[in-house]
């Protein structure tokens, strides 16, 4: 099993059981302990390569929507489109991101917490910039606007998880929840 199919199983296991041991882990994965235990050699080793994982792909998904370029031009409908592309991705990652913005341990990783500060602040930057591009709510801090975005991802991911809703739709659903609950009226 490559590493990154053992990675997306193990962070499917957590959000389920955010205390799994790595006997558990490797039990629901379908893969022996020591096979687990060869390629991390810790869970704590396991947990941070997964908050990695989850800060690469946050990182690639503010690339993608060009967040900061679109961010710096003022101009609405770039930044429109921007925070609709951001939304997708982050949709398209919801159970990375809820499982790496739920536990606790990364956030006493020092590294991780450091880029995780710095990939906040991109994402403040671009929806403060929707804020004074006259899209987004201005009765609020951006900061505020942030932590919705990551409320709305853990809720996708549980409802997902739970089978409330299923992958089809979600992307639409959070999407116009944000925007339409956060855009200036």
């Amino acid at each position: 099993m490559e590493t990154s199919e053992l990675l997306a199983r193990a962070v499917a296991v957590l959000n389920a059981n955010h205390g799994a041991s790595m006997a558990t882990i490797a039990q629901q994965i379908g893969i022996s302990r020591a096979t687990l235990n060869r390629r991390f050699a810790s869970r704590e080793d396991l947990l941070r390569q997964l908050g990695e994982r989850a800060s690469d792909r946050w990182e690639r998904s503010l690339e993608i929507a060009d967040a900061d370029a679109a961010g710096a031009s003022g101009d609405p409908a770039r930044i429109e489109r921007a925070l609709h592309t951001l939304l997708r991705e982050y949709v398209a990652e919801a159970d990375e991101y809820g499982f790496a913005l739920t536990d606790v341990f990364l956030e006493q990783v020092p590294e991780l917490a450091g880029r995780s500060e710095e990939l906040t602040r991109r994402e403040t930057a671009l929806l403060a910039a929707g804020q004074q591009a006259g899209l987004l709510r201005t009765d609020v801090p951006a900061r505020w606007l942030s932590w919705s975005i990551f409320g709305q991802l853990v809720a996708a991911r549980d409802a997902v998880r739970f089978g409330d809703l299923g992958r089809r739709g979600l992307e639409n659903l959070v999407t116009t929840t944000l925007l339409e609950g956060i855009r200036r009226r």
